[in-house]
């Protein structure tokens, strides 16, 4: 299956509604110094559609690990949730930063479950975010 090409006018409203960050981990295109992809938040691969309501930014890495998920397992109950949805639910209700700005906390199951299965904090990103703290570029500002 071929993915399906966004036109560039859709492309450009989707990164106006994520204010050109990830919606996963809210860094933005400039602080990892690469350009955002387009996630399918239903993949397509599940019968999602290549329309804005499905579409939302994602760094390389978060849509990497994403990949085909919907749901994943909250570490905390054991049970299969749904993953945060960046276009319909607030990344403030699910998620919150560590106190040293360097490790995304889950509030909910729904967050819980999507920082371990878009491996949020995995050590190559902490280590980064804790350079992007020390210059005062992160944790980002809602």
């Amino acid at each position: 299956m071929t993915k399906p090409t966004i036109p560039s006018e859709l492309r450009r409203q989707v990164s106006e509604d994520a204010r050109a960050r990830c919606g996963y981990c809210h860094t933005s295109a400039r602080t990892i110094g690469e350009p955002m992809v387009i996630d399918h938040l239903v993949p397509t691969a599940r019968g999602g559609l290549t329309v804005r309501e499905n579409l939302w930014l994602a760094c390389r890495r978060c849509n990497e690990f994403k990949g085909t998920l919907v749901e994943a397992a909250d570490p905390q109950t054991g049970m299969m949730v749904p993953l945060f949805n960046p276009r319909t639910q607030s990344w403030s209700v699910h998620f919150t930063w560590s106190p040293s700005g360097t490790e995304i906390i889950g509030l909910t199951a729904s967050g819980r479950a999507t920082v371990i299965a878009l491996r949020l904090n995995n050590p190559e990103i902490v280590a980064a975010r804790t350079l992007w703290v020390q210059v005062g570029w992160h944790p980002p500002k809602e």
